[in-house]
């Protein structure tokens, strides 16, 4: 009887207490104020795919990003801190794809128009050529002759090269334009150690990271200048727009990357003749207003693209990283994201390409945070005498006192040395003829 009625005793406090429980939620809730309300993180939008065929050889496993910095996937603005898609409010859907990450942007206001996983990290390939180009460009005169070395031809085999030779002789143009047409690595390794000074191409890796940071491009770490693959060598599509317009605001670059083809010339101290070269990029045979851009490809990363073109006074750039060429290659896909943003308005905007320098300048504390205080400057050195007014007039007694002391001391001396001059007897003496 009395194990009965302990059974229903412990029910009926189960039971009252669950309802309590169901109501907690709710009394929180209602608890809540205008001026403290409940936030809920808006679910992220996945981008549109395109189907992927089935790959004919399996793909080396992608290597592990460095950990997200919160600070570095807000660059550009709020919105663009998602591993989905961002578009403006009202916009059509964008075309499916099937890159893993890519971003439209205005090259001349900075908007980013749209974009899926801009902060996500990626691998690069040779559009990692690009941030050379930005770092270099304005360093080196493309009159200048250099000559080939060894260690520039030392690539990847069956890597892309433009065709350069251990002695040749090429103007900087020249290489310029094997680079970006051809997408020479062995044009990387010339114009990286050139532009790296007495450090050679280790001095023009650096160079690229540091013009990484001051482009405001976070996410990016170059380990070769060609963009073959290099352990712990990242980049965003968001950072790859940042690098892209610095790129496409130098006009010699704008010549390069519209350049349809060139003459690599003849090296007759090599017995070896001259040959033409070709652009790789489609999108300035067969879209019209293309202004160039910059194709990749590895293993690793697979496809990578940067594209740009103009419409009615209108310049867009499109990035894309992590793309296969099925159903349709990079440069189409790019071409379709372009198509894309020129039909959006012309204020549509989910974000901006910070300018170059912006993140460095410091930030201001927060309204609710103590300010620090300003720092003391050095005292200047003004002598001693100047030293001790100064102390005077911001009332230092510890001055004023010994000094007036010693002034009227001073004072009195010499009143008594007039008085005393004053009463001598005058001598008298004889006026001369």
């Amino acid at each position: 009887m009395r194990a009965r009625a302990l059974a229903a005793l412990t029910a009926a406090v189960f039971l009252g207490a669950a309802p309590a429980a169901q109501a907690a939620p709710a009394a929180r809730a209602a608890q809540a104020t205008p001026e403290a309300p409940l936030v809920t993180a808006p679910a992220s939008v996945p981008c549109p795919k395109a189907k992927v065929p089935a790959p004919k050889v399996s793909h080396p496993p992608r290597p592990v990003p460095p950990p997200d910095v919160p600070a570095d996937r807000v660059v550009g603005g709020e919105l663009l801190d998602t591993p989905g898609l961002v578009t403006p409010d009202g916009a059509p859907a964008p075309p499916a794809v099937t890159a893993r990450s890519w971003l439209v942007a205005d090259l001349d206001t900075g908007a980013v128009l749209a974009a899926c996983g801009p902060h996500e990290y990626g691998i690069p390939a040779s559009t990692q050529k690009l941030l050379l180009t930005a770092t270099m460009l304005p360093r080196l005169d493309p009159k200048q002759v250099v000559t080939a070395t060894r260690g520039d031809l030392d690539i990847e085999p069956g890597s892309s090269a433009v065709g350069l030779l251990v002695g040749g002789k090429y103007t900087v143009e020249t290489v310029w334009l094997g680079l970006l047409l051809n997408s020479g690595n062995e044009a990387a390794n010339l114009l990286a150690r050139l532009g790296g000074g007495a450090d050679g191409l280790p001095g023009g890796i650096r160079a690229m990271n540091e013009e990484a940071q001051r482009l405001g491009a976070r996410q990016t770490h170059a380990v070769t200048p060609s963009g073959l693959d290099g352990k712990g060598q990242f980049t965003s599509a968001y950072d790859l727009a940042l690098i892209a317009r610095a790129c496409f605001a130098d006009p010699l670059f704008r010549r390069y990357a519209l350049t349809e083809h060139t003459k690599i010339p003849a090296q007759p101290a090599l017995k070896k003749g001259g040959f033409q070269i070709q652009n790789d990029n489609q999108l300035i045979y067969r879209y019209r207003g293309a202004l160039g851009g910059k194709t990749g490809y590895t293993d690793l990363a697979r496809h990578s693209y940067v594209g740009a073109a103009e419409r009615h006074g209108r310049r867009l750039v499109v990035t894309l990283l992590g793309a296969e060429a099925r159903p349709v290659r990079g440069w189409e896909q790019g071409a379709q994201l372009l198509d894309w943003g020129f039909s959006l308005p012309r204020d549509a905007s989910v974000g901006r390409l910070v300018e170059p320098g912006e993140l460095d300048v410091a930030e201001p504390a927060p309204s609710n945070s103590p300010t620090a205080p300003p720092p003391t400057p050095s005292p200047q050195w003004r002598g001693p005498v100047a030293t001790a007014l100064h102390r005077m007039a911001d009332g230092d007694w510890q001055i004023i006192v010994p000094t007036a002391g010693l002034l009227a001391l001073t004072v009195g001396g010499l009143v008594a040395a007039l008085v005393a001059r004053r009463n001598r007897p005058r001598r008298i003496g004889r006026r001369r003829a």
